[in-house]
């Protein structure tokens, strides 16, 4: 079966500042149990804020380094998961129930690629 990486996109300078309660963490928790259950899930995390991060690019024969924040991006990774789905529909599926968890004011980006073997 294909695996999929799921690449949270947020605006870092405009992320929700409002706690959205026990019950997002309860509906959060119980859709990664039933991912997790179903085989599909084989990793995910969040990510710290690009104020800790360093982006490297490598353009001109040379090595640059550049620090944190990346205050010139409209969106960032905030997170990611990495699951394993029969087809890519079943890892939209995935990810639309992931995203329609968030509060309705909230603005998040799941860009879905397939991870291409070998």
């Amino acid at each position: 079966m294909p695996r999929y990486l799921t690449m949270i996109r947020i605006d870092e300078q405009n992320a929700p500042t409002d706690d959205p309660g026990p019950e997002f963490e309860e509906r959060m928790g119980a859709l990664f149990e039933e991912i997790t259950k179903a085989g599909v899930m084989l990793d995910t995390a969040g990510l710290a804020p690009t104020s800790e991060g360093t982006r490297v690019t490598w353009s001109g024969g040379k090595i640059h380094y550049t620090d944190g924040p990346f205050t010139e991006s409209k969106e960032v990774i905030g997170g990611y998961s990495i699951i394993q789905a029969k087809d890519k529909a079943e890892a939209l599926e995935w990810t639309n129930r992931f995203l329609q968890i968030h509060p309705e004011h909230w603005t998040v980006t799941a860009e879905v690629r397939e991870i291409a073997e070998g």
